[in-house]
């Protein structure tokens, strides 16, 4: 994917915002209101002097002790409104871009994300996507706060003379317009290197975490250690050159404000010596001035923060946008199984060509063995009938149709595909199985566990079904994982079945537990079974032998 500017992300981000852009114009005017109510209070404090020193003001004075009490309660309802209704926003937007980045990683999946990162993508659909809390909570409205309330505020101040309101523009544009982008300048590229960081940091602690026995096994712990310490340091090192430039940026603000302040001051002071304005012209302004920079002190210290929520939105959309390796079809007319071939079949992964004009047919109710080395093209096979990659050359077509012409649902419905590695969840076993088919009732799962060769073991787990099986099923050993494995192909009961070494992590008594139920529930059914063991292949009339992506 086209990397995108970070304008372009910053303008993305905010389309999102549309589908509430009603609570977001309601963010904005309270918060505009608040913010003006805030710095209202300081001016008529003011109108309280010059009426103190006798002069005139455009209010009664007991109008302005009444204003300064409502605008004091006022502003505490207004801000509590418009944090409340921002956080809103934020919080909904999160969902929503959480329920697109899971349908793009649905789509991507498995094709686009075998050998991807899995620490770095956690961190992006955890961190990065709750970062952008900061934009969508304290980015958007605070811009649009700061324009409303500094436009109030240099038509105010520019009624006691044209001179006072140009300063004032001149200095709300310095510190909320210019000196973000001076600060963003400064950060350069800082605030993506932080993110990427953080993402590889992730990566090799799941990394870490996972292979903790080989390492304690192989005494490389103090290596892995080492590693994981100076990860660590390089992204402290990071974060904390950040944290100065944030200090920095803050002190340049603060400057920026002073040098404003001192000029207001140099400014009423010339006017009111010449007599062009009065000495509430003199006092007023002033005030208004000094207690209008909150909105765009909030603005300045977006240089820096700014920095690291668009390179994390940058990273969600690149993962939103990316396009899947196949797209999923619908609309077309729904089909049977009746038997699948591939023909002339070529196909590349990795600049690696895996099969080389090969074909194979799978008739109707027959067990088809595939046996070969590993890195033959075996397992490319299976997964190119279920169409989680296309084909360079030649065809693989099921029930005499192209599978790039069958609806992508239909084409799953008719096979179950068994994968080497059984993926477990952090669920019950009985959950675990039912993803294969979720409305299935508990019988039809015992059932399918009974074909496996579990269901007795299942039944001496303290709580049976129910039982948790830990993440990624680690109270469980590589064969029970199988099985279960085994037990959803069962369930699914598909005419097609592809089975990627099944057997592999059995022992010999329940291979052939597990052989005698395929052979005997076989009946009806296409079996595509594939193994390195001769024991295996021996359930099926035909077995096909496979060498370097050809039929040998």
């Amino acid at each position: 994917m086209k990397k995108q500017s970070k304008l372009g992300t910053l303008l993305r981000m905010v389309k999102l915002v549309k589908p509430l852009t009603g609570f977001m114009i309601l963010a904005v005017t309270m918060g505009t209101l608040g913010f003006l109510c805030a710095q209202f209070i300081p001016i008529l404090g003011g109108f309280a002097v010059l009426h103190g020193l006798k002069s005139d003001i455009p209010l009664p004075i007991t109008a302005v002790w009444v204003l300064l009490i409502v605008f004091a309660l006022v502003r505490a309802v207004l801000r509590y409104t418009e944090q409340r209704t921002n956080h809103y926003i934020a919080f909904t937007l999160l969902a929503i871009i959480r329920d697109k980045v899971f349908g793009a990683l649905r789509r991507l999946c498995p094709a686009k994300l075998e050998g991807r990162d899995k620490g770095d993508l956690i961190s992006l659909i955890t961190s990065d996507v709750e970062l952008l809390e900061v934009f969508y909570a304290h980015t958007i409205s605070p811009i649009c706060i700061a324009f409303l309330v500094e436009l109030v505020m240099v038509v105010f101040i520019g009624s006691y003379h044209w001179s006072l309101g140009l300063l004032a523009l001149v200095a709300f544009v310095s510190v909320g317009v210019v000196l973000p982008l001076i600060i963003s300048k400064r950060s350069g590229t800082l605030g993506d290197e932080l993110r990427g960081d953080a993402g590889n940091l992730a990566a090799f602690m799941l990394e870490s975490i996972r292979g903790l026995d080989e390492t304690i096994q192989y005494g490389g712990g103090q290596e892995r250690l080492q590693k994981l310490t100076d990860k660590t340091n390089e992204l402290s090192a990071k974060q904390g050159k950040l944290n100065k430039l944030t200090g920095v940026n803050l002190a340049l603000a603060n400057t920026f404000i002073l040098f404003f302040d001192a000029a207001m001051l140099i400014l009423c002071t010339v006017l009111y010596s010449k007599g062009i304005i009065g000495f509430d012209g003199f006092l007023i302004p002033l005030i208004a001035l000094m207690s209008s920079f909150g909105p765009v002190t909030a603005l300045a210290n977006l240089g820096t923060t700014l920095q690291a929520t668009v390179a994390s939105g940058a990273r969600v959309l690149a993962i939103i946008d990316e396009k899947p390796e196949t797209e999923d079809i619908t609309g077309k007319e729904t089909i049977t199984f009746k038997g699948a071939k591939a023909e002339n079949v070529t196909f590349s992964y990795g600049g690696e060509t895996v099969l080389k004009d090969l074909s194979i047919s799978f008739p109707e109710n027959k067990i088809i063995g595939i046996v070969g080395k590993s890195g033959c093209g075996k397992s490319t096979l299976l997964k190119l009938l279920m169409r989680f990659w296309s084909t360079n050359q030649g065809t693989v077509s099921v029930s005499e149709k192209s599978v790039e012409e069958i609806n992508t649902d239909n084409l799953r419905e008719m096979e179950s595909y068994m994968t080497q590695e059984t993926q477990l969840f952090k669920d019950t076993v009985a959950g675990n199985i039912r993803i294969a088919k979720l409305d299935a009732t508990q019988e039809e799962i015992e059932t399918a566990c009974k074909k496996a060769s579990i269901h007795d073991f299942i039944m001496t787990l303290p709580k049976g079904y129910e039982t948790e099986v830990g993440e990624l099923g680690d109270t469980l050993s590589g064969g029970e994982r199988q099985r279960i494995g085994l037990a959803r192909a069962f369930l699914h009961d598909a005419p097609f079945m592809l089975l990627d070494e099944p057997t592999s992590n059995l022992d010999s008594l329940n291979e052939a537990v597990i052989l005698k139920s395929l052979k005997e529930e076989s009946s009806g059914k296409t079996v595509v079974l594939v193994t390195h063991r001769k024991s295996t292949a021996r359930i099926a009339p035909e077995v096909i032998s496979m060498e370097s992506g050809r039929v040998s």
